[in-house]
């Protein structure tokens, strides 16, 4: 029986980026010392005290059917917070909670593409971004970002590209680059998106790793409120990557409206994990710097290891856990890179390539392993880079 062409084509008829990463896991799991700097997975893993939190709320017999738009009081946390960081006005009402940032971008592009419409997104980009979009009947269109321009976004492509789009997809602090979008980026895209109409998708959820410059919303600039969907989640900020709690803020009647898609699709959020993310969230900004400490140390782990080097070149490391590293200098594609050193040295690291055309040449490591480990691989792909120089 065929099956339908919007499923079989999500990944668009070609490999969906992960190869390298399922490598790696299946030679771990035959017993290989791998050192996996594929995913970006915390290796601190959930704090005790929302566990315990969690737990509590399920033992005290939360486990049925919970609101499908969120519980009033995980919505109203994430409205303060929000409101907090940012200044704008934002209620309960402007909150619907999803299972995860994942669930969030596939219900936001639900929410303002109808099957046809063009939707842009930023390339490189997130693995899942294209075929999200593939997946709600839409049609990816890519705005391409260079390294010479530290990956952000340029007003002269991004106009090119808006013709007839529906949407545009952004992500700052961004996976895989580590570029945080500067004041003058986000004017751009603000001008661009009021000029052509389009709405706004902002992936926000490294909002509390940023190492240079500062984390802008763009939900905040004149104009943008009612054209703005934001994602986020729990995943990143509080290493709850697991319990699948995230959000979109946005207007109230496209909350209403990604309300109705929820109740047909995922129905909501367990119980005992919403109680557990408004826990989480009550501890302030303090245990979000705790989760994100380890990256902002790794990061000059990262820079030092690659200082007096010249076989690899980092891109700014201006937030999120990862560092995209420049390659070209070996003559090796991100691909063959990363293939012949998880064969060889049993690193496991993303090609650049699977993060769409303007990650050739890159690779992208995930600074999730404990800072010895981290050192150790560096110095390892360093070496392995000098030894295949042009």
């Amino acid at each position: 029986m065929k099956l339908s062409n919007r499923i079989s084509g999500i990944t668009g008829g070609g490999a969906d980026g992960w190869s390298v990463y399922y490598r790696a896991r299946a030679m771990k799991a035959a017993g290989i010392r791998i050192i996996q700097l594929t995913m970006g997975e915390h290796d601190i893993g959930t704090d005790q005290s929302i566990l315990d939190a969690m737990h509590r709320s399920a033992s005290g017999g939360n486990t049925g059917y919970a609101l499908v738009v969120g519980n009033n009081d995980l919505r109203t946390a994430v409205a303060e917070r929000i409101a907090s960081q940012t200044g704008v006005l934002t209620t309960a009402e402007n909150v619907i909670i999803l299972p995860g940032g994942q669930a969030a971008l596939f219900a936001a592009h639900h929410a303002v593409c109808d099957p046809g419409d063009t939707a842009l997104f930023i390339d490189p980009y997130y693995a899942t971004y294209p075929g999200t979009i593939r997946a709600v009947g839409a049609v990816p269109r890519a705005v391409h970002v260079s390294a010479d321009n530290g990956f952000q976004p340029q007003y002269d492509a991004l106009n090119a590209a808006a013709k007839d789009a529906r949407s545009l997809l952004i992500n700052s602090p961004n996976n895989p680059t580590g570029a945080v979008y500067t004041r003058e980026t986000f004017d751009d895209i603000a001008t661009v998106c009021q000029d052509h109409d389009l709405w706004l998708i902002s992936d926000e959820v490294y909002d509390t790793q940023v190492w240079e410059g500062e984390h802008l919303s763009p939900r905040a600039l004149p104009g943008m409120t009612e054209r703005t969907l934001v994602v986020n989640s729990l995943s990143k900020s509080h290493a709850m990557t697991g319990s699948r709690v995230g959000w979109i803020c946005g207007p109230v009647d496209a909350i209403h409206a990604i309300h109705n898609l929820a109740t047909h699709n995922t129905y909501g959020v367990a119980g005992f994990i919403q109680d557990a993310a408004v826990f989480a969230l009550a501890q302030g900004s303090a245990a979000e710097e705790a989760v994100a400490a380890p990256f902002r140390r790794r990061r000059q782990i990262v820079l030092d290891a690659l200082a007096g080097q010249n076989a690899i070149r980092a891109a700014p490391i201006s937030g999120a856990m990862y560092a995209m590293l420049d390659i070209r200098a070996t003559g090796m594609t991100g691909e063959a890179f990363a293939n012949e050193l998880l064969d060889k040295e049993h690193i496991g690291v993303m090609p650049g390539e699977s993060f769409g055309s303007g990650g050739a040449g890159h690779i992208r490591i995930a600074m999730t392993v404990d800072d010895d480990r981290l050192q150790e691989a560096l110095g390892r792909i360093c070496t392995f880079a000098a030894a295949h120089m042009d």
